[in-house]
């Protein structure tokens, strides 16, 4: 495989059940659910932004799978609670016994982790996904991350080997414009020698003006940027990968 080439893998679609073991409490706005069950079995999820349904009665959701432990036989996943909606009811009733069928990941796209250096750019809905590669980077590696959240509450503590850099960015305090917040920040940011991966997760408009930036306004190349729209203002399931 060439240095940095994204690797594309397809999975076999299949519904899975899974009961709950845990739930925690991140943050005001972000809670932990612990899964198993024998339905793990042949589960798989190699990138750290995969995304799985999640059946909510005649709803469902994508979710990022925060963590899999196919030794222990569970899944993780971590429930950003920014608005009213089935997904939300389901993790405020749940608790161990509770039962909850997903589905997928249908495909992953593998980012190598040969980059010189990575920056990390997103909102509440990419923080599960953000974590998740902090946690699988090489030692030593340089991340930076730009996070928008509601307050300096909703702020995460990671475990990494990576040389983690992260600036927050409180709604309360730089105000309700986050793609305006983000872009002012890429401004501010020192682009690193060498070659980097961009990784943006937010709302659709969000994600798309940061791309925009990245790509647009600091030349950096596209190929070396996986962009995606994590929800969409008013429509209540929409992920989408904008590069």
């Amino acid at each position: 495989m060439k240095r940095h080439e994204f690797q594309r893998m397809r999975h076999e679609a299949r519904r899975r059940t899974l009961t709950v073991t845990r739930v925690q409490s991140l943050s005001p706005r972000m809670t932990r659910v612990e899964f198993e069950g024998e339905d793990l079995k042949g589960f798989v999820s190699p990138a750290f932004d995969d995304h799985i349904k999640l059946f909510f009665g005649d709803a469902m959701r994508d979710f990022t799978p925060r963590r899999f432990d196919a030794a222990r036989g569970t899944l993780t996943i971590d429930f950003a609670l920014h608005a009213d909606g089935p997904a939300m009811r389901w993790v405020r009733s749940a608790g161990p016994g509770t039962r909850l069928e997903i589905g997928g990941p249908r495909g992953s796209i593998v980012v190598p982790d040969d980059f010189d250096w990575n920056l990390l750019v997103c909102d509440e809905a990419g923080l599960p996904a953000l974590g998740r590669k902090l946690e699988e980077l090489r030692a030593g590696v340089p991340v930076t991350g730009l996070i928008s959240v509601a307050s300096a509450a909703e702020q995460l503590e990671f475990e990494t080997r990576a040389a983690w850099s992260p600036r927050w960015l409180p709604r309360d305090v730089e105000g309700e414009d986050v793609a305006a917040t983000l872009r002012r920040a890429l401004r501010e940011f020192t682009w690193p020698r060498g070659d980097g991966f961009v990784w943006v997760a937010a709302e659709s408009s969000v994600a798309r003006a940061v791309r925009d930036e990245v790509v647009g306004v600091h030349k950096h190349p596209p190929e070396w940027v996986k962009a995606a729209s994590y929800w969409k203002r008013g429509e209540a399931d929409s992920h989408e990968r904008l590069d």
